[in-house]
């Protein structure tokens, strides 16, 4: 048992596990995973290139990212039973809680389910993230009560999960944007969401249960939904001014404000924002409109200059999911499936190397 004043309220910079998956090294500035800078596999790597490294270990081969690529969209197709469910649902369901229950459930398809062993998880993971964008979309098309749309076995997974959200054939670039955007989604050491999953895997639970938790754990604003807070708002705003003075207002509320601050990068910008803001100008670029981007860049001067705070990822990811046509309730289910990949390389390590999470408390009530 730990001393008394050893208690850290949000357990703020205590080491809770041991990992060899990734790192938040805020000293050089860099995301580690598995020995490689996020930022600099982003410029050059692909969202199954991550799906790999983070599952396996190493970077793929050309023909090893090309068998990823093979095996989840051999995964596409959803068990007509899960979307039966889906349709059950009360339509004022977020999209979440349809995801959440879509995993949950396809645990009853695994024939393997009791088996923990390295290989039977990594093939469960496979399996898992090649229906998520069908789980993720359809979810968000049938509570809104819209036909299922299925999956086009044709595209390349990234692109078939943007194609799924709009209907259309993404261009390349809005392919290769929706790309790193899961791609810098898909792991960063130890939020709520992945340390919740790790806690259920240390019960010798399953994958599908220990995903179901953080489903739940990812939906809550101070976390996986400040994306969808973001773009309410620049939507809501309208135009620069109108944005300025939103903020504005919110800070003489001492409201918080979403997209803008971080428990790690605390002085300075989140490096995946930089990337994201960089997207953005592309696609502002290419649809020949800067309005969402220079809202954002005053939005992001006046937070500099009134509270020292700088954008996470979530501020620039909101506008470029808004330019490739992605509904804002979409945002965070799509967080979560990108970063499914990094989830389930805890799950993984966690199986093979497990203690039972087991804290103790202050107890701060009355005695007797």
């Amino acid at each position: 048992m730990q001393k008394d004043d050893a208690f850290v309220p949000g357990l703020e910079g205590v080491i809770a596990s041991e990992t060899a998956i990734s790192l938040l090294d805020t000293e050089q500035e860099q995301i580690i995973i598995r020995g490689h800078d996020l930022i600099d596999l982003s410029a050059q790597k692909t969202y199954a290139d991550l799906v790999y490294l983070l599952l396996e270990g190493t970077l793929p081969s050309d023909a090893e990212r090309q068998a990823v690529e093979e095996t989840l969209k051999a995964n596409y197709k959803v068990p007509d039973t899960v979307t039966d469910i889906l349709q059950l649902l009360p339509k004022g369901t977020h999209p979440m809680d349809g995801q959440r229950t879509a995993i949950s459930v396809s645990a009853g398809y695994d024939t393997t389910l009791d088996d923990r062993s390295l290989e039977a998880n990594k093939k469960r993971a496979y399996d898992i993230l090649g229906q998520l964008p069908a789980i993720t979309v359809n979810s968000y098309r049938i509570l809104n009560q819209m036909e299922p749309i299925d999956p086009d076995p044709t595209l390349p997974y990234s692109a078939n999960f943007l194609y799924m959200i709009t209907g259309k054939q993404p261009t390349a670039l809005e392919a290769s944007i929706f790309d790193r955007s899961l791609l810098l989604y898909s792991e960063h050491e130890m939020p709520n969401s992945t340390f919740t999953s790790r806690v259920i895997a240390s019960t010798h639970s399953d994958m599908y249960g220990a995903l179901t938790g953080a489903v739940a754990s990812l939906k809550g604003d101070l976390h996986g939904g400040a994306n969808e807070a973001v773009m309410t708002m620049l939507r809501d705003a309208e135009s620069v001014d109108g944005f300025v003075h939103r903020l504005q207002e919110k800070l003489k509320r001492k409201e918080k404000i979403m997209g803008f601050g971080h428990r790690v990068y605390m002085k300075k910008m989140d490096p995946r924002a930089l990337k994201m803001k960089e997207s953005l100008k592309q696609l502002c670029d290419q649809q020949g409109d800067s309005l969402l981007l220079d809202m954002c860049e005053a939005g992001e001067e006046l937070m500099a200059q009134e509270k020292g705070l700088y954008p996470n990822l979530d501020y620039y990811a909101a506008p470029v999911y808004w330019m490739l046509g992605v509904p804002i309730p979409l945002y965070t289910p799509i967080f979560f499936s990108s970063r499914t990949a990094g989830l389930c390389a805890h799950i993984l390590e966690q199986h093979e190397n497990n203690r039972l999470f087991r804290p103790r408390v202050k107890y701060t009530g009355e005695r007797n």
